[in-house]
């Protein structure tokens, strides 16, 4: 139960998956609702014990960022389409991330290059999943693109085009919509996202749909945990793209630290309950 009491600690529900020769039985967890907060407490302990492999994270996707930004910033649609990748592939570059908060909750040794090895580590589940994050964000830009030449009477060009005739327009409806298609489409790809790279990387014989089940199941447990943690991440990723992608350095790492600690509070095993 990871040391918590049960007076304050997570809990566990009955709902588990059926033991297999290939997963092991895994339980998920109800947590505090501020509990998110104590996550990204945990991640800066270990962004201090380890500084160096998330700065190098977080350095790699300011640079893939602010470069995607500087070479598309003419050009509204490319520019979403580069930014969509970047955030697409955020969650597997930080992987390594998690590899460390493995390692040091473990004891053991920790560093940049053990980290960086788990990207080509050749896991196909990880590869599955990054062709599934892809597809979303190529879905996410053709709703957009849809919605926004449907109810535009003139085309968006460039990001000067988009805010003047799309976040302020005088007129209620298109900004609105376009906020509520984004944020239907964004709910169960996070419901998707949330624990399933930590997960598939502590149990490397779990198939990709038990992963993504069991994160669906944390999401339907935990509803406002979830919610506050999923605008906790909205908010570090804005302020971090927003201070010209330099916020980045600190920002990947802790959130894909306390990304981690929220994984070993949502998810555990049967053992665990005994």
């Amino acid at each position: 139960m990871n040391g918590w009491s049960k007076a304050v600690g997570p809990k566990l529900t009955d709902g588990m998956t059926t033991p297999t020769p290939h997963h092991p039985e895994l339980l998920v967890r109800e947590v505090e609702l501020l509990r998110p907060l104590q996550w990204l407490a945990l991640a800066w302990r270990d962004m201090e014990r380890c500084p160096t492999a998330g700065v190098m994270h977080g350095l790699v996707l300011a640079l893939i960022g602010g470069g995607c930004f500087w070479f598309a910033r003419h050009a509204f649609w490319w520019l979403a389409a580069m930014l969509s990748v970047s955030m697409t592939i955020a969650p597997l570059l930080a992987s390594g991330l998690y590899d460390i908060s493995r390692r040091l909750e473990r004891g053991e040794d920790a560093s940049a290059v053990g980290a960086f090895r788990i990207w080509f580590s050749g896991d196909r589940r990880l590869r599955q999943f990054g062709l599934l994050l892809a597809l979303t964000s190529v879905g996410w830009l053709v709703c957009s693109a849809a919605l926004i030449h449907w109810m535009l009477p003139a085309s968006v060009y460039s990001p000067a085009d988009f805010v003047r005739l799309v976040v302020l327009q005088p007129n209620f409806g298109l900004f609105e919509l376009w906020l509520i298609m984004g944020a239907l489409l964004a709910a169960p790809m996070f419901a998707s996202t949330v624990i399933t790279l930590p997960l598939l990387l502590d149990h490397p014989t779990l198939s990709l749909q038990q992963a993504i089940l069991t994160s669906w199941r944390v999401v339907a447990l935990n509803p406002m945990a979830m919610a506050l943690w999923a605008g906790l991440l909205c908010l570090f990723t804005a302020l971090g793209i927003g201070s010209a992608f330099l916020g980045l350095l600190a920002v990947v790492p802790m959130l894909g630290h306390a990304s981690w600690h929220a994984y070993r509070d949502l998810v555990g095993h049967h053992a665990d309950a005994l």
